[in-house]
């Protein structure tokens, strides 16, 4: 018989709980509060079979569209050949965790008003662009000289007399 197609085939080790986290589910995956907006990602518990999203949709970043009694809608990017079609989903809590996706991204905001804050007290004006890292100081060779080598100029004449 060749291998089949079901909802759920090919997710022994996707769907299965982590090492030493089994058994029941800590209360905070049911208390915490989604709005719509957020970004969370889904992470498929083997533990509820309700509400469990498709297996291709594991392990992806999406935002939340709409939020029911049991169950958050979210919204994902799915390449389908040569396009991207927006696919809304409804996913139960289990199955969902909040994001870190713009932890990065906040943290330097905040960081950016806090500086143009100082600058502005100061009077002058600073630019928050982020800039390339320059070379590391470590590998920077210091005192060299830079010295031209030129090839020698083949003798074609010569080669031919010494044969194989």
């Amino acid at each position: 018989m060749p291998a089949g197609h079901e909802l759920r085939s090919r997710t022994r080790d996707l769907s299965s709980r982590p090492f030493r986290k089994k058994g029941y589910i800590p209360l905070t995956t049911y208390l915490r509060t989604y709005r719509i907006g957020d970004y969370v990602d889904i992470k498929v518990n083997g533990a509820v079979h309700k509400g469990m999203p498709h297996k291709f949709y594991h392990g992806r970043t999406g935002r939340v569209w709409n939020v029911t009694k049991r169950a958050i809608g979210i919204e994902i990017n799915k390449q389908v050949g040569n396009r991207i079609i927006k696919k809304r989903i409804h996913v139960r809590v289990e199955h969902v965790q909040p994001s870190r996706c713009q932890e990065d991204f906040r943290s330097r905001v905040k960081k950016n008003d806090q500086l143009k804050a100082e600058a502005k007290a100061r009077g002058e004006i600073i630019s928050t662009k982020r800039q390339p890292e320059g070379p590391n100081p470590d590998f920077m060779v210091e005192g060299a000289t830079l010295e031209t080598v030129t090839p020698i100029p083949y003798d074609v004449v010569n080669d031919l007399k010494g044969g194989y």
